[in-house]
């Protein structure tokens, strides 16, 4: 796999730019997977929390599987999307330009990593019902966030590849 390195802009709190020469995925062609691992993982710190707060939750409330499953994934997306929006709002933007630079940078790799990781959960048995006291519970989440991981990396590569995802946010980044 070749490197890419792009010339990126950076936009500071004054508002000035300054241009940069290191691969951060920002440009169109082929894209490292180093850059695209470090984007999976940024946006899987997002979703792991609110993955993990939600299967916690509804697990022990004893909620049905459907219900569970329904609030990890809202809470993977509202983590997710807190997550990035915290540093493009540091670069001095606006909440609605960084809302939709966390929609723009987020959505697919976040979905991605929620049917991948609540699939596993639900089709590992026992464990959606093992209780948070379980080391089935535990294993089969962690084992279900990293092939979440694996599977959404090359996602991440290509749409950065292309402009897309992680690469919108790198212009905030300084």
């Amino acid at each position: 796999m070749s490197e890419h390195h792009s010339t990126s802009t950076h936009v500071h709190h004054d508002g000035t730019h300054h241009g940069d020469h290191g691969d951060h995925g920002g440009g169109h062609g082929p894209t490292s997977w180093a850059v695209a691992a470090q984007a999976t993982l940024h946006c899987l710190t997002g979703c792991a929390v609110g993955e993990v707060l939600g299967m916690v939750i509804g697990t022990s409330l004893g909620w049905h599987t459907a219900g569970t499953v329904a609030l990890s994934i809202s809470l993977a997306f509202v983590f997710g999307y807190a997550l990035t929006m915290r540093g493009v709002l540091r670069a001095g933007v606006g909440f609605r330009t960084a809302l939709k630079v966390a929609l723009a940078a987020d959505t697919l790799s976040i979905a991605v990593m929620e049917v991948i990781d609540n699939t596993a959960m639900v089709a590992i048995p026992g464990a959606m019902h093992a209780g948070v006291g379980s080391w089935v519970f535990w294993a089969s989440l962690a084992g279900a966030l990293a092939l979440a991981f694996v599977i959404t990396t090359p996602v991440n590569r290509w749409m950065i590849g292309r402009g897309k995802g992680h690469a919108v946010v790198h212009a905030y980044h300084h």
